[in-house]
């Protein structure tokens, strides 16, 4: 089986199998991984947490898990720019350190594995982390709890003190959902270091994994124009068209289509 097709399969079983997959999405990227031998350094690391954590109930054994991480080292990637390794699964358990969507994908697989409830959060710029009923949010690169203003802060750090703290920001999601954000950021790492082949395979995951937004159409149109496949940049420009709302965004694809029909060479 070709390391997408095991990736989508660990999706399709109950429950999904989250942290193999993205596994399978390293291996993409890293043909000689074997996820086999990744899981059983996750196995070791499962005892090292067990050890540390205190004798609380199931739910009240987040946060402890989360500090577990942080005494052994396990941290956010500071370095800039940012590189691709930030965002592979096997490459955290080798560096210790990755995005915070990296390192929440590790702790969701220890909480499972330790039976500890633990739900992920497709918060803006910052993957969270929320124990079901709880009236806090957690940060996967510390435990800090986050409360409703210390999210709005986040967010406004993010993206501008203007912006809008809404309720969907802060629901939980799905296995799905969270290996298409982590596809998303690898099309971006991978564009940002000039390697379009390895963003063009994320590109596609990110259409195969969930429903595709403007900007992967644009995305993948960008890489397929670096990659000199215009016929692949008219289709994602086409349907880009279609999902956009604004009037100068629209004028501008289409005079981009129909430059690009006037080429002489589509292939």
């Amino acid at each position: 089986m070709d390391p997408r097709a095991a990736c989508l399969a660990c999706l399709e079983q109950q429950p999904p199998a989250l942290f193999e997959a993205a596994l399978w999405i390293a291996v993409e990227h890293q043909p000689h991984l074997h996820p086999a031998d990744l899981l059983r350094q996750v196995d070791s690391l499962q005892q090292h947490i067990a050890q540390g954590l205190p004798n609380l109930p199931a739910k009240e054994l987040a946060q402890p898990l989360l500090r577990r991480l942080t005494e052994l080292n396990f941290h956010e990637d500071d370095e800039q720019p940012l590189r691709p390794q930030a965002a592979l699964v096997n490459l955290l358990l080798q560096r210790r350190c990755g995005q915070p969507l990296t390192l929440a994908l590790l702790a969701l697989e220890l909480a499972r594995r330790l039976e500890i409830p633990l739900q992920g959060v497709n918060f803006p710029g910052h993957f969270l982390l929320r124990v079901p009923g709880a009236d806090h949010l957690l940060d996967p690169c510390s435990g800090r709890r986050l409360y409703t203003r210390d999210c709005r802060e986040l967010l406004q750090r993010q993206y501008g003190p203007h912006t809008e703290l809404s309720a969907s920001h802060l629901l939980p999601c799905d296995p799905r959902s969270m290996l298409q954000r982590l596809s998303r950021n690898l099309r971006h790492l991978h564009q940002q270091a000039d390697e379009p082949l390895a963003a063009l395979r994320d590109a596609e995951r990110v259409l195969l994994l969930g429903s595709a937004n403007l900007h992967d159409h644009l995305a993948r149109a960008d890489i397929y124009q670096q990659l000199d496949c215009p016929q692949g940049e008219r289709f994602d420009l086409q349907c880009a068209l279609l999902l956009c709302d604004e009037p100068t965004q629209r004028l501008q694809l289409s005079q981009r289509l129909r430059l690009l029909s006037a080429s002489p060479a589509l292939h």
